[in-house]
């Protein structure tokens, strides 16, 4: 009796998970009778200007030329030292900042949601926020960007991936900077290099002499830094989407600043006869950071330094840059045998 007690309860369960197996397809039935619900729009993460990410904010402000009207230097010049960092994106995307890198196979870094969710293009003109290259340029780009998470040749390789100075434009979203300020300079320090501007009139140097970050003369109007770079190396590329510009370039840049001090937006036409069917606008914004701010791992990467006065002198990291030191670049992977 128990026994057949036993082989009667299978039985029973066995028809009742018969009929459970049946309920998917059942229910699938039902929902294809169903017209197909619209799908709900990714959550967007929220940025917050201030905040430790890289990605701070989607739109921001224009900050138009005019007379400055806040502290200066000794030497008369609007005094925009400090702690500065750009608010959108690092380089992963020249124009889609926060797109993630191009062609990247790893589905959990490709950007979510839509494309006007984002912070808008770095190229500001055209309108379509397209760099203008010509045809021979543009493919070119397109290779760097098929081979970039393959790079079976050096010129695949970012030059960010060999420590190599990140150049005009890249080093203004290439982690947080110092801008210092001296009679007849502005320098810039980066994580990857310097850049010193000239407002002394000096003259230029010999178009022989090539730099990464070029060769920058400049002064100011109003509330605005103005600065021709030229003598470019041809070497540094806009980003990890393989943009440049050409040894025959020329970049005027506007480093627009707000009176309080607190936010500059930049602005820089770039001219390429070689490379470009036009010239083109790039924008980029920017903001300072202070001791009021958290310090963190990109934008503002500080500890207070050891001294004796009364002031906070806040020292600013220098990343020491090893080849293929976590995210600084990809090498070559060796296939399965």
């Amino acid at each position: 009796m128990k026994n057949k007690m036993i082989h009667e309860k299978r039985a029973c369960c066995g028809l009742a998970l018969a009929g459970l197996a049946l309920l998917p397809l059942l229910s699938f039935a039902a929902e294809e009778a169903k017209p197909p619900a619209a799908q709900p729009r990714p959550a967007q993460k929220q940025l917050v200007v201030g905040g430790p990410g890289i990605e701070q904010e989607r739109r921001f402000p224009k900050i138009v030329s005019g007379k400055w009207t806040g502290p200066k230097t000794a030497d008369g010049q609007p005094d925009i030292q400090g702690h500065w960092s750009n608010t959108i994106a690092n380089h992963n995307n020249f124009t889609d900042p926060q797109g993630g890198i191009v062609n990247d196979p790893n589905p959990n870094r490709v950007a979510k949601g839509a494309r006007e969710d984002r912070a808008p293009s770095r190229v500001s003109d055209p309108a379509g926020g397209q760099v203008p290259f010509q045809p021979w340029a543009l493919e070119k780009v397109k290779e760097f960007q098929a081979h970039f998470h393959d790079p079976v040749k050096p010129e695949y390789i970012e030059p960010l991936a060999r420590c190599a100075p990140a150049g005009v434009p890249k080093s203004l979203y290439w982690h947080g900077y110092e801008i210092s300020q001296y009679p007849g300079y502005v320098v810039f320090q980066f994580n990857s290099g310097t850049r010193i501007i000239h407002l002394d009139g000096k003259p230029p140097l010999p178009q022989n002499i090539k730099l990464w970050n070029g060769d920058s003369r400049g002064h100011w109007e109003g509330n605005t830094l103005v600065v021709d770079v030229n003598n470019h190396n041809g070497k540094a590329l806009f980003g990890r989407s393989g943009e440049f510009i050409s040894e025959n370039g020329q970049i005027q840049e506007r480093y627009i600043f707000s009176n309080d001090g607190s936010r500059y937006t930049y602005e820089a036409v770039l001219t390429d006869p070689t490379v470009y069917t036009r010239p083109f606008t790039v924008t980029i914004p920017a903001r300072k950071w202070t001791e009021k701010d958290q310090p963190n791992g990109w934008h503002y990467e500080v500890e207070p330094a050891t001294h004796s006065g009364k002031n906070l002198i806040l020292d600013h990291y220098e990343r020491i840059c090893t080849e293929n030191n976590g995210g600084f670049g990809l090498v070559a992977e060796e296939g399965k045998k």
